[in-house]
């Protein structure tokens, strides 16, 4: 964790969380008592911020200051409101294209797709406030300063987003080994929003539940999935293919 990117201390905390900073996680040492300690784990349940509790050895490694038993790791891009930004998008001649992503954790990856999605011409990444990677100073390294040009929005939960979408006129498309179409039986014409599932699980089964259409990767090899990044690179571009 850059020392750019982070706060130290418990009401340095609070203070930054009720100013309206993004906060993407805090780490708070095991033990922890005390009045201050209890008012910002009340604050970090309410606004739904991240937090996981470490061993005093970590919160200095993270840094040599004061920390009080607490550190919080800062958002460097500001998040958009995703209402706002569809709406923003729908008003423009263009046929939107998003990208969810349902709890990616590698910040490596995420980093790799918000650079194509850049490429590609996505209006915006959603992705969820808990459970997915962070952008940090590797996902900014990863994507190539793309994720200061990709509109990001986060949300309590995906699947309010893709109610939200659904609603709005936009069809939500997962990227999954589940069915029998591949990505050249779907239609990416119209508005829609590409899914894509952790590296491990995969996209959760009861968000799959409620996709409008889903689409595989052919694979002819042994191996029986791409890495994340690259298969969202091939149904962006496959996208951008059918658009042109």
């Amino acid at each position: 964790m850059e020392n750019s990117t982070q706060i130290f201390g418990l009401r340095a905390i609070m203070e930054a969380i009720y100013s309206g900073e993004t906060i993407e996680k805090v780490f708070i040492q095991k033990g922890l008592k005390g009045d201050l300690y209890n008012e910002l784990e009340t604050l970090l349940r309410k606004e739904n911020i991240s937090s996981t509790y470490v061993p005093i050895e970590k919160l200095n490694r993270l840094t040599n200051k004061n920390h009080q038993g607490a550190v919080a790791q800062i958002s460097p891009v500001a998040f958009h409101d995703l209402e706002e930004l569809v709406l923003q998008v729908m008003e423009t001649s263009k046929t939107p294209l998003f990208v969810l992503l349902d709890q990616l954790s590698d910040v490596r990856n995420f980093g790799a797709i918000i650079r194509t999605a850049e490429c590609t011409g996505v209006d915006g990444i959603i992705i969820q406030k808990k459970g997915g990677a962070p952008v940090n100073g590797d996902t900014i390294k990863t994507s190539a300063g793309a994720v200061f040009k990709v509109p990001i929005c986060k949300v309590d939960h995906i699947k309010d987003a893709m109610f939200f979408l659904q609603a709005s006129g936009i069809k939500v498309i997962a990227a999954t080994e589940k069915t029998d179409h591949t990505i050249y039986d779907v239609s990416f014409k119209e508005p829609c929003a590409i899914i894509m599932g952790s590296e491990g699980r995969g996209i959760n089964p009861s968000v799959l539940k409620l996709v409008d259409d889903k689409a595989k990767l052919p694979l002819l090899g042994e191996i029986e999935s791409l890495n994340v990044s690259v298969a969202c690179g091939v149904f962006l571009y496959e996208a951008l293919r059918q658009r042109l």
